[in-house]
């Protein structure tokens, strides 16, 4: 169901340290930046991420988060994106679609649901052979 939790931190490195520690002590190799606004720590199970507010404000509770869900297709991505509109949700981030990162492609739609919780739906397309 869920493809990754991320957390808004407001002292990055501070973060980055703390949680190299703790992960690594779980085996879990230390966060590879993105963006030079956020760490991402994978594991064959998921993915956990610190983050600095894209918005620029102060990281609070979820200011900076988002809860990532699963798609099995680009079509699920667009349809999850559509049915939230359609249901009392806004629009965040860029428009639904695919993104090509450091991790390689992915198609990504976000949303802040009605009380402001910003959610997303992640499909990774296979590699091509």
């Amino acid at each position: 169901m869920f493809s990754h939790v991320m957390v808004g931190a407001n002292d990055l490195e501070a973060s980055k340290k703390f949680y190299d520690a703790v992960l690594g002590a779980l085996g879990i190799a230390p966060g590879m930046m993105n963006n030079g606004t956020r760490y991402f720590y994978r594991s064959p199970t998921g993915s956990f991420s610190i983050t600095q507010p894209l918005d620029g404000q102060l990281a609070t509770h979820a200011n900076g988060g988002t809860i990532g869900f699963l798609a099995k297709s680009l079509e699920q991505v667009q349809a999850f994106h559509a049915a939230g509109l359609a249901n009392g949700g806004t629009a965040c981030e860029d428009p639904p679609g695919p993104r090509e990162g450091p991790f390689g492609a992915l198609n990504l739609a976000y949303l802040r649901d009605p009380s402001g919780n910003k959610i997303c739906a992640l499909h990774r397309p296979a590699k091509p052979a």
